[in-house]
């Protein structure tokens, strides 16, 4: 099984890049926002205790996150392996998802940081803000906000991989398939 985190701060490209990665590798992509969204579309227990911390405006606990994705990995015990987006956030996360891979005899094989500088990234959800009728695409406040979180908060995930050896920097800026090559020169060797 083959397990790739794909790292970078919101709008770096990691939703966009995951879909050639799955074609290329046949790895199941898991979103973080795809698993709330169906966790709580199907009112599952799980997505009940998130529905309750959201709806006060509280982040979502470490477990309730690290839950949902244990049910979509076992869910598809016949997948080769996965394409992780937007997991693990920090360290705690980080750590259960190394124990819950190593029961199942797996492993995180690398993390793959897609690097933008934060003027790219402000400038790409603005654009995407006028499309996907998201608010926090179309507010460069909150944007800037995002970017400051990941910074403070999910950067130390990357620290965390490269003490293992298995982080890895990409460039994020450039065209599409250019973004695409560099992942697959990355991942390549790895595999």
């Amino acid at each position: 099984m083959v397990n790739i985190i794909l790292f970078g701060p919101p709008g770096s490209g990691k939703g966009t890049q995951a879909t050639r990665l799955v074609e290329k590798y046949g790895l199941m992509h898991i979103s973080t926002g795809d698993l709330f969204r169906y966790e709580m579309g199907n009112d599952t227990p799980l997505g009940l205790k998130a529905k309750e911390y959201i709806s006060k405006g509280e982040l979502v606990p470490d477990e309730v996150t690290i839950g949902m994705l244990e049910n979509k990995v076992n869910m598809h015990p016949e997948a080769k392996g996965f394409i992780l987006d937007g997991f693990p956030r920090n360290i705690v996360q980080s750590e259960a998802l190394d124990r819950f891979l190593s029961a199942k005899s797996s492993q995180v094989n690398a993390l793959i940081a897609l690097e933008v500088d934060e003027e790219e990234i402000v400038k790409r959800l603005l654009h995407r803000g006028k499309t996907s009728g998201r608010k926090d695409d179309s507010d460069e406040g909150i944007i800037r906000n995002r970017i400051s979180v990941y910074k403070e908060e999910t950067a130390v995930v990357f620290d965390y991989y490269s003490k293992q050896d298995k982080a890895y920097q990409v460039s994020g800026i450039g065209s599409i398939d250019d973004i695409t090559n560099r992942l697959f020169n990355q991942i390549d060797p790895l595999l």
